[in-house]
């Protein structure tokens, strides 16, 4: 008998929570969650309306741009406005040279060198590891424009201006954010593991292969989605080193388009061409993050619950 009642007690208590579940809820807790999601509702209309008002204004005309009260929905919509300022510009070419240059080189050069330095950091024991780590996290409090002359004389006098060197190979050393961020994740990870690797004979080069890395694919993907993003928005950066407009990345074209139209004497288009251009570089990294957002959110998460 008393079997029977042990055996009983899982299911008393699953009846239970789904009556618990299935009870309706009071008067106010049901207008508290209502106007919960209005408001979450309101954010995210709020959040997308300048997606869609940039959208919209790739569609429009110039009477249509300029229009008081505003025209949400173009009518007629000009879908020629993507290709032709699209094609007629050489945007394949300003594509090609953030994807292949730019981006793709600095993503894989930032997370492989981020982790690495991270490993160090977080599952090595070395003399003055924690004093490196110090400093390491204090090149983060330096601004930019602090350091942005004197790496231009020195890309200068290496003669590496009008090329992506300057972009690229920096990336070669880490980036101090992502390697924080992979030193919390890497010490997550239990030490077991990569103790029982070195029992069998694996070094640390191996160990970090063959078991940090797999496990650590949610944090890995988080610094390839930001250091991706931050190469395909970069303005500022190709703007000092790169002056050949055919080595011009996205961001640099974009704003060479807006000149171009006015100094050409189609100012009217500029508006409904630049928002047409911008439409189509937003796109890849809105789809990169819809297909990732779980592993991104996930890594985030992850990340920094252990000091």
């Amino acid at each position: 008998m008393a079997t029977q009642a042990r055996a009983s007690t899982p299911s008393i208590t699953v009846t239970v929570a789904k009556r618990e579940r299935a009870r309706p809820r009071s008067g106010p807790a049901l207008i508290a969650t209502v106007l919960r999601y209005l408001l979450l509702i309101v954010l995210a209309l709020t959040f997308l309306l300048p997606f869609y008002w940039m959208a919209s204004s790739a569609l429009k005309n110039d009477s249509q741009v300029y229009t008081v009260p505003p025209v949400w929905i173009p009518r007629p919509a000009h879908w020629n406005n993507f290709p032709d300022a699209w094609l007629q510009y050489d945007f394949n070419r300003y594509m090609l040279n953030t994807v292949v240059r730019y981006a793709l080189p600095a993503t894989v050069a930032t997370t492989l060198a981020s982790a690495l330095v991270a490993y160090g950091f977080s599952r090595l024991r070395w003399p003055g590891r924690d004093a490196f780590f110090f400093v390491c996290l204090m090149t983060m409090m330096i601004p930019f424009q602090v350091t942005m002359v004197p790496l231009f004389i020195v890309f200068k006098r290496l003669g590496w201006l009008n090329s992506y060197l300057p972009l690229v190979v920096p990336a070669f050393c880490g980036s101090p954010y992502f390697i924080f961020m992979l030193r919390q994740f890497f010490m997550t990870i239990p030490q077991e593991l990569s103790d029982a690797a070195r029992i069998d004979g694996a070094g640390e080069f191996s160990i970090l292969l063959r078991i940090v890395l797999p496990l650590a694919q949610p944090a890995l993907t988080v610094v390839a989605l930001f250091q991706f993003m931050w190469s395909w928005n970069d303005y500022l950066g190709p703007l000092i080193y790169i002056s050949k407009t055919a080595l011009y990345p996205l961001a640099l074209a974009i704003n060479q388009l807006r000149t171009i139209l006015v100094g050409v004497g189609l100012a009217p288009l500029a508006y409904p061409y630049l928002m047409a251009v911008s439409t189509v570089t937003t796109v890849p990294i809105l789809i990169g993050f819809f297909f990732t957002q779980r592993t991104f959110i996930e890594g985030i998460s992850l990340t920094g619950i252990k000091g």
